[in-house]
């Protein structure tokens, strides 16, 4: 007996999609829109010292925020608990160090990672990226004395965000935070 003919994708504005939420692409459109709109990034507050943030309205669900980034801050190596997203530099650059591996979400507290698996890349304004629910990064304004600003958005709002230091090749698990530790 032939295999069944795999379901078409749910045309978008169904309930079906509506279900799965904003794909990949969808929330790197809608970063790229919000870091484009000029009076949007000038009205977030900037502060010499610690990061900045808004909460934002994301498409079909999803969860999005506006970020300003002193000289020299970070966000440490972290994941999105499974959650997909996108991120889009609208103001000065952001680094971004990820992982090039699928890491197990439970069960280890270290990990030694293989040769190969870091990749870095410069986000420049206007500049971005989509991610899947498996993605580890640490993002950082490395610029002595500009601010960066940017715009994220999740799907699913997120669960939870791991936190992991590395030391060379070592990954540990720091800590696990949930909804209202981070905002």
């Amino acid at each position: 007996m032939p295999s069944p003919a795999p379901s078409p994708e749910p045309p978008a504005g169904s309930s079906e999609s509506a279900a799965r939420g904003p794909s990949e692409a969808e929330l790197l459109d809608f970063v790229r829109r919000i870091a484009a709109d000029e009076a949007l990034v000038a009205s977030l507050p900037l502060d010499p010292e610690g990061r900045t943030w808004m909460r934002l309205n994301g498409p079909g669900g999803s969860e999005a925020w506006l970020i300003g980034w002193p000289p020299g801050t970070g966000t440490g190596w972290h994941d999105h608990g499974g959650s997909r997203g996108a991120f889009t530099t609208a103001g000065g650059e952001l680094t971004e160090h990820s992982l090039a591996a699928r890491l197990p979400t439970e069960g280890w507290k270290t990990l030694e990672l293989a040769d190969g698996v870091d990749r870095s890349r410069r986000l420049g304004k206007g500049r971005g990226r989509a991610f899947g629910p498996h993605h580890v990064h640490e993002v950082l304004n490395l610029a002595p004395n500009e601010h960066a600003v940017s715009a994220h958005a999740y799907y699913p709002p997120l669960p939870l965000m791991r936190r992991y230091s590395r030391t060379g090749a070592v990954l540990r698990l720091e800590e696990v935070e949930r909804p209202g530790e981070w905002e």
